[in-house]
């Protein structure tokens, strides 16, 4: 059984897989020390992957180090695909694990995998396992948020699945113009890629794929544990 730490740029993510399945899945705001005691007492795993990417508390891995063969994934980390982003080493860890789980599970194809968190990023990973790179864009909450942030009277608000074109008021023209503009960016970024590869595939996975589901004109399939698939292979790769 292999032990998963995803940290994020707003939570953390703590998954146990056993045969490339997920047995255990939580999210922490903080990951404590007692937490990770719980889980490794309760599910013993053999070895561990922690991708970092938003701060995460260095006597959590100290700990981890002491009870299990711990892979931190990083810059030197072997992967099964070809990397040819010009700034590796600027290369979020998140987008590298999507790629490795889009090769994981759709061999042979071209895929798109639109992660959809604090940001939205788009990847490309060919049929002949070549990660290429993509792009980064504000996710949903993020685009409500700097809203409210940068205006001095507009409210904080979040994401709706019950949205207008046309706002008849201020809360209903935030939401028309965050939540449709959203999905005419994600629609537009799927239609072009389409253009460009035949024998593709669109993976829709992070904590908003599910608003997408029913909005957008093009094809996608959602798998909102993406990530999980490719740090598991990932570890599992260097712990040859």
């Amino acid at each position: 059984m292999n032990l998963i730490i995803d940290v994020g740029n707003t939570q953390v993510k703590v998954a146990l897989m056993e045969q490339g399945e997920i047995v255990f899945l939580k999210s922490f705001s903080t990951l404590s020390a007692g937490s990770m005691e719980e889980i490794l007492s309760t599910y013993l795993p053999h070895k561990a992957i922690v991708s970092v990417v938003g701060n995460f508390q260095p006597e959590i891995l100290s700990y981890l180090s002491q009870k299990l063969m711990v892979h931190v994934l990083g810059s030197k980390s072997k992967l099964p695909l070809k990397n040819t982003y010009e700034t590796p080493l600027t290369l979020g860890y998140d987008r590298i694990a999507v790629a490795v789980g889009a090769i994981t599970l759709y061999p042979n194809q071209n895929v798109l995998v639109v992660d959809c968190g604090t940001a939205i990023t788009y990847d490309v990973v060919t049929s002949d396992e070549i990660y290429l790179g993509g792009g980064i864009s504000p996710g949903i909450s993020l685009r409500f948020k700097s809203l409210n942030d940068y205006t001095a009277k507009l409210p904080l608000l979040s994401i709706s699945n019950t949205f207008s074109l046309i706002g008849r008021n201020t809360d209903d023209c935030i939401l028309s113009g965050v939540l449709n503009g959203v999905v005419a960016e994600v629609d537009a970024y799927i239609e072009k890629f389409n253009l460009i590869y035949s024998n593709s595939r669109v993976v829709l996975t992070g904590g908003d794929s599910s608003f997408f589901v029913d909005k957008l004109k093009n094809s996608i399939f959602v798998n909102p544990n993406l990530i999980y698939t490719g740090l598991n292979r990932i570890l599992e790769l260097n712990a040859e």
